[in-house]
């Protein structure tokens, strides 16, 4: 899951995480570009096979260096690769100050005097203050047995834990275009989240951001599906 010592515990980012990355994706990239000039000598006046000027080209260049090009270029491929897929991964640092998220570089941060309760909503970790507004949400990856530490975790660090999940999840209701109970404003916001979800990866900013937007406005909203489900908050 990570690392754990008495004043912090980190999950995600773990040494067995970065070691199955950087190990396995550059090892990956390495293979790849060794047998590339192969590939490409199969390959090459294939109609089916797509990319035929670039497998040309490497077909036609039978040569050594052909070969350590390809598995420089592979291996560093593979180091990139790597290291964005690391950042993409959330890392979580729960210590008795505070909660830490970090992801693709971003960080939030909660104070621990202002968390009232934290708890697990499918695979996103949710922090709510006294008032019942949502102080982060955020999905974690780790595996399934992984995850059932997550609970521990905080509370070795003093958080009040639901484990039934969110206290208010009957409150929820399923969010329809022009729905008559929420303002014009929070419909227009949620009118926009859903074409965001049309957008996938480009659309994540936005969609958190959004969700940010409909907080400030009083509104609670978490995602099933592309579907989404709001309550109103006092």
């Amino acid at each position: 899951m990570g690392s754990t010592t008495a004043d912090r515990t980190v999950i995600g980012h773990s040494a067995t995480d970065k070691a199955v990355l950087f190990g396995g994706l550059p090892l990956a990239g390495l293979v790849l570009g060794f047998f590339l000039p192969r590939i490409a000598d199969w390959a090459a006046g294939r109609d089916w096979v797509p990319f035929q000027g670039p497998l040309k080209l490497i077909a036609a260049w039978d040569s050594w260096w052909v070969v350590v090009i390809c598995v420089a270029v592979g291996l560093a491929g593979g180091v990139l690769l790597a290291g964005m897929a690391l950042d993409d991964t959330l890392k979580v640092t729960i210590t008795s100050q505070s909660v830490e998220f970090l992801k693709n570089q971003k960080t939030v941060t909660v104070p621990r005097v202002k968390v009232a309760v934290a708890f697990l909503d499918g695979k996103e970790i949710v922090l709510q203050d006294a008032a019942s507004r949502e102080l982060a949400r955020e999905k974690h990856d780790q595996l399934k047995s992984e995850a059932k530490k997550i609970p521990a975790a905080f509370r070795m660090h003093g958080y009040p834990w639901s484990d039934s999940g969110d206290p208010h999840e009957s409150e929820f209701r399923r969010w329809v275009e022009g729905d008559p109970d929420v303002s014009p404003a929070a419909n227009a916001l949620l009118r926009a989240r859903s074409k965001a979800f049309d957008q996938g990866d480009k659309g994540k900013a936005d969609l958190r951001e959004l969700r940010n937007d409909l907080s400030n406005l009083g509104y609670s909203v978490k995602d099933r599906d592309k579907k989404q489900y709001w309550r109103a908050v006092p």
